[in-house]
């Protein structure tokens, strides 16, 4: 799929024009409220085979044309580039998909297997009514490769509104985490109701994966945290009581995420992981963690210190990077997952812990903030969707900020009060599903799902395969 940046003057029936397609198929892929009404660079998913790709340092066109298997006039047409040595890092180029021509005797197995597809995604791809009936001469588009990663998710609702949070998304979903059944003193657990949600995720073929913590907004659960990983005899209740759960509801797996622990209590954190790993692994169960988001072995701090990336990554069978709230919703306005932050957590990530045991993370909320940002003022957190209809609401003018590769905008409200809003949008989105292709990751996890962003699901499955485990 490509991404359009909308423009000063520009209509959606101006861009359906320039990419062949109806005005009707560009409001469904990116479900836009009000067709009449666009922020200027506000970024639009246009439903269309092809790839959005950002030249780097030392590219030219003619080895940008080799990777993707194109002939470099393919690209000067695609781009409409009036001088092929002209091109520059930070220029946006747009990839065309290949095509094959059919010819006798061919069969669409074959074609997929000639080019290391599916069936399902030419199919898909083409619109193909019957994939037995496919006729010589027939121009089929080739999708591109795609590599397979794992993705979860994470829930915060209970009860039905938990299981309808799920449902849309199941197909491109390899787990799915309710949060949080939260640890007492006596090593048992608060329960929480994820029944429905839990079947919502079977039904769909989603993995649940049951998550346990030591915190809630009001107790950062320091002390609590510190009682269970001092005390074997807790530790083996706590594990005892988990499995009980998850063999009674379903669940196939166990997420750890124990934060604000106690920098003495690290190797007593590294400990329990082993003694949860003994106790679920000869049932069949994964376990992993969630991790704070470090840039050094060293780093100080409450979240970080307890934290052994590297004791994680050879102990569980795959780890969470918490890679969001810098935007924080008590601090200063800024990008929540900017991507050069995420990127030095990364670059120290995998020296520690294997590629393909790391899962990014992507928050899927936007944030609103009052300026001047004074101490104690909490952010407004809402949807992408509402992001963009505030720009459209107030006449803001989207930026897109390079450094963290994160759009945001101003706006003054009713009472002339000046905001500033952070989100993400199609261009962050591939870029962050561009760094999991470059870092060779095991895949995503998104905190957390009741944000509506279809823009991210469409580039999903786009970009990736998502392997199913159940």
């Amino acid at each position: 799929m490509l991404i359009h940046t909308v423009q000063r003057g520009e209509t959606l029936q101006r861009i359906a024009d320039l990419y062949g397609l109806p005005v009707s198929r560009l409001v469904s892929a990116n479900e836009l409220p009000d067709p009449d009404r666009l922020a200027v660079g506000q970024s639009l998913v246009i439903p269309v085979p092809g790839r959005r790709h950002v030249v780097q340092p030392g590219e030219n066109l003619w080895n940008i044309a080799a990777r993707y298997g194109l002939e470099p006039a393919a690209l000067i047409q695609n781009n409409r580039i009036a001088n092929p040595a002209l091109i520059f890092p930070g220029m946006v180029l747009n990839i065309p998909a290949k095509t094959y021509r059919v010819q006798a005797g061919d069969t669409l197995g074959q074609i997929a297997q000639r080019f290391g597809t599916t069936v399902a995604e030419l199919t898909e791809i083409n619109q193909i009514q019957d994939p037995d009936r496919i006729f010589p001469g027939t121009l089929i588009v080739i999708p591109f490769p795609k590599p397979v990663i794992e993705v979860n998710a994470f829930i915060i609702r209970t009860g039905e509104e938990g299981a309808e949070d799920v449902r849309p998304f199941a197909g491109a979903l390899t787990y799915a985490s309710p949060f949080a059944y939260r640890i007492r003193e006596d090593g048992t657990l608060r329960e929480i109701n994820d029944g429905p949600a839990i079947k919502a995720m079977l039904s769909g073929s989603v993995a649940p994966m049951m998550c346990i913590t030591n915190f809630t907004a009001e107790d950062p659960g320091t002390r609590l945290v510190h009682t269970i990983l001092s005390d074997p005899r807790l530790q083996d209740r706590l594990l005892e009581e988990t499995v009980r759960t998850m063999r009674q509801k379903g669940y196939r797996g166990l997420n750890i995420d124990f934060e604000n622990v106690e920098p003495a209590d690290r190797q007593n954190y590294n400990q329990f992981l082993e003694r949860a790993v003994r106790t679920l692994h000869p049932y069949g169960y994964f376990v992993s963690s969630s991790l704070a988001p470090k840039i050094s072995p060293d780093q100080k701090g409450l979240l970080y210190e307890a934290h052994d990336y590297s004791a994680h990554g050879r102990i569980l069978d795959f780890v969470i990077l918490m890679t969001y709230e810098w935007g924080y919703r008590l601090g200063p306005p800024q990008a929540i997952s900017p991507l050069n932050q995420i990127r030095r957590v990364l670059d120290y990530a995998v020296t520690a812990i294997p590629r393909d045991k790391i899962l990014m993370g992507f928050q899927l909320y936007a944030r609103d903030w009052l300026l001047p940002h004074e101490e104690g003022m909490e952010a407004e957190t809402f949807d992408m969707q509402e992001a963009v209809r505030r720009a459209v609401r107030y006449g803001a003018e989207i930026q897109f900020d390079p450094v963290s590769q994160t759009p945001f905008f101003r706006y003054r409200d009713e009472s002339g009060r000046l905001h500033e809003v952070w989100f993400e949008d199609a261009r962050s989105a591939q870029a962050k599903f561009d760094t999991v292709k470059n870092y060779r990751l095991r895949g995503i996890s998104y905190w957390v799902l009741g944000y509506p962003f279809p823009q991210n699901w469409l580039l999903l499955r786009d970009n990736f395969r998502i392997r199913k485990i159940m």
